[in-house]
């Protein structure tokens, strides 16, 4: 018995040290693999009693351990934004499947959910293959082809400017900002990519981006190319992305009567009496004789010139059998949000439609059901962009009469411009403008009210609609800023003035007249001189 369990223990101290001796083997090849490449791309194990040695591996194990780390969360966020989305898309193509087949008379599609995803892939990828990516398209003229917006880290260099917008800006939108930034990550990830780079590489990160281009076509999907300094002089990595698009999903269907839906027309006033006369012509055939279900509120400062305004309501008011109209007379100097403030207050009915408008203001009968369906009480509020018109002098001054007003209201790039820095035209329901505290009422004069009063509404939960219109227009008059203005209202309108007269091209030809005269007459002495 005592030969068995001395054999037994010498049998088992072999093992103990057959284990060691391998788990030394193993750690030995461990740490030749984790050593970092030198110059030669030799490995080289650091000396165990220098002082890189023992903290050298745990330095080397720490970073390798982090970039994993960071890499497999990656694949975690990545992996589970595809779950979320491929589950979407899978629900989506189910519905779509079952609708086509219900309409077909064939029942539902019973195909299992591997084969629906599988269906969704290959969707996302024929998208890129559509799309100008790997190969041009044939386009008919110079004006189809979609061009790129480039970019950097600070600003974006785009094409479609507006007014608003200049030719390089920081990309202020939210949606154009966090779009750019995920492209980047996205590119960072993949460069970053452990199973892709050797042990020793450099991570790459914002600072080495250089710039991007990108370009959306609408149908399709955004394409992106990234470029990255590289790791050597005159070298780069590019990456190529795309952010496919993909089927139309249906949201939610509505039926919507406006029958009943009143809007309110607030307008405040001071003298002006020409220009009330006009709008009373445009209000009177189409907001009685077309619409007929609108109610106009008049909010007159001072006292000067009332009778006159007062009696062209009462000759409208005669003339077309309306009654839906409220005067209210405010002394003091004018100021356009107070006006337009009381005049909402005043309202004592029901919740109504409040559509706040100038007396320079033109619009159609359709504007007003745009008005309508662009709002809903604690939900939406529509900010039309408005096309405002070019001073008819100058842009009629070579024909022989200026057309009458509705021949010019006309939507082109030599008759006016989308007035996409005004936000004073707007539909909201009285109860979202009282609930947003409505305008700031130490603000005098002109400008200001209308944009204090917007980013209210951005920074709350309503949707706010922004989007041109054809049925809405400013005509055009003589701008006069006056000295009382303050230095930042004063540069706003002068800024307004300036861009009322005409377009580009006509103010060019003003400024140019001169020169262009003189060739007229040396061109009709040369051909005089010829017939002689």
């Amino acid at each position: 018995m005592m030969m068995v369990r001395r054999g037994l223990l010498a049998w088992i101290s072999r093992v103990v040290v057959l284990l060691v001796l391998l788990c030394c083997a193993i750690s030995v090849l461990y740490m030749l693999a984790c050593t970092p490449k030198g110059d030669d791309e030799q490995l080289a194990l650091p000396r165990a009693n220098s002082p890189t040695g023992k903290e050298g591996y745990q330095a080397v194990l720490q970073e390798w351990e982090e970039q994993h780390r960071n890499y497999v969360s990656s694949l975690k966020r990545q992996i589970a934004q595809l779950k979320e989305e491929l589950q979407e898309r899978s629900e989506q193509l189910r519905n779509g499947q079952y609708q086509a087949s219900d309409a077909a008379g064939l029942g539902p599609d019973r195909s299992p959910p591997g084969k629906t995803q599988a269906d969704l892939l290959a969707f996302l990828h024929s998208q890129v293959d559509k799309a100008e990516v790997h190969a041009g398209v044939k386009l008919a003229t110079e004006y189809a082809a979609v061009p790129f917006d480039s970019f950097t880290l600070q600003k974006v260099y785009q094409l479609e400017t507006g007014l608003t917008r200049h030719p390089e800006e920081k990309p202020v939108r939210k949606d154009k900002r966090d779009e750019l930034v995920e492209a980047i990550e996205s590119a960072l990830e993949t460069l970053n990519n452990p199973a892709e780079n050797s042990p020793n590489h450099r991570p790459y990160t914002a600072s080495d981006f250089i710039e991007g281009i990108y370009r959306t076509e609408r149908d399709k999907g955004t394409l992106y190319e990234l470029t990255f300094k590289g790791d050597h002089k005159h070298e780069f990595k590019r990456l190529v992305l795309f952010r496919p698009f993909g089927p139309i999903m249906k949201v939610k269907k509505e039926k919507l009567n406006m029958a009943n839906t009143l809007i309110n027309v607030i307008v405040p006033l001071a003298k002006r009496v020409d220009k009330f006369r006009q709008f009373m012509q445009n209000f009177r055939e189409m907001c009685i004789e077309q619409d007929g279900r609108v109610h106009l509120t008049v909010v007159y400062f001072g006292k000067e010139e009332i009778n006159e305004v007062k009696g062209i309501l009462e000759n409208t008011s005669k003339a077309a059998n309306f009654r839906n109209f409220t005067f209210i007379q405010l002394n003091g100097e004018f100021s356009r949000g107070k006006g337009l403030d009381v005049g909402a207050r005043f309202w004592k009915g029901s919740n109504v439609l409040l559509f706040f408008c100038d007396v320079d203001i033109y619009f159609t009968s359709e504007f007003l059901n745009t008005c309508r369906l662009n709002t809903q009480p604690g939900k939406k509020v529509f900010y039309p962009v408005l096309f405002s018109q070019y001073n008819p002098g100058i842009i009629y001054g070579h024909h022989d009469a200026v057309p009458p007003l509705e021949q010019q209201l006309v939507i082109k790039k030599e008759t006016g411009f989308w007035r996409d820095f005004g936000f004073g035209m707007t539909c909201q329901y009285r109860s979202d403008f009282i609930n947003i505290g409505g305008f700031d009422l130490d603000i005098k004069g002109w400008g200001g009210e209308d944009v204090h009063l917007y980013r209210k509404y951005l920074h709350s939960n309503l949707i706010v609609v922004r989007t041109p219109v054809r049925g809405l227009f400013h005509l055009w008059h003589e701008k006069r800023c006056v000295d009382e203005l303050s230095p930042e209202q004063y540069k706003m309108c002068m800024q307004s003035k300036a861009m009322n007269e005409a377009s580009h091209g006509q103010l060019g030809m003003l400024v140019f007249r001169h020169e262009i005269e003189a060739h007229l007459r040396k061109q009709k002495q040369k051909t005089s001189s010829k017939k002689t």
